[in-house]
């Protein structure tokens, strides 16, 4: 970034990608805890790095959303996966690398990586 007007571009471009009405049937949604919690566990990097995914490999059917506490702080950072049609998928303890490989595996194959959610053991 060499401006604040670049950098304002690059955050009204990843707010019109965090749409937080987006309809549950649409596509794919990527829903990352964004609590105070979250946040100290590395949240916001999860977040952005989700963005950066969607932006990178141009998936027009996902959308990656923020929320509040879910009730997991000790498994923070957390993110859940809806898919139509689908049973929630809740990812636990997520870090960079962990939620590439959701990314890769279960948004863009459609292989849940069971190793990384909430009913396995860590």
């Amino acid at each position: 970034m060499k401006s604040i007007e670049e950098l304002r571009k690059v955050k009204e471009e990843s707010l019109k990608r965090i749409n937080l009405r987006k309809d549950r049937e649409e596509g794919t949604r990527i829903v990352v805890s964004m609590d105070t919690c979250g946040i100290a566990a590395g949240a916001r990097s999860i977040l952005m790095s989700l963005l950066d995914e969607v932006n990178k490999r141009d998936l027009k059917d996902v959308t990656v959303t923020q929320t509040g506490c879910i009730g997991a702080c000790n498994l923070e950072p957390v993110f859940e996966v809806y898919k139509p049609g689908e049973e929630k998928v809740t990812y636990v303890h997520m870090t960079l690398e962990k939620a590439k490989q959701v990314m890769e595996e279960h948004i863009i194959n459609g292989k849940i990586v069971q190793e990384y959610t909430i009913g396995s053991n860590q």
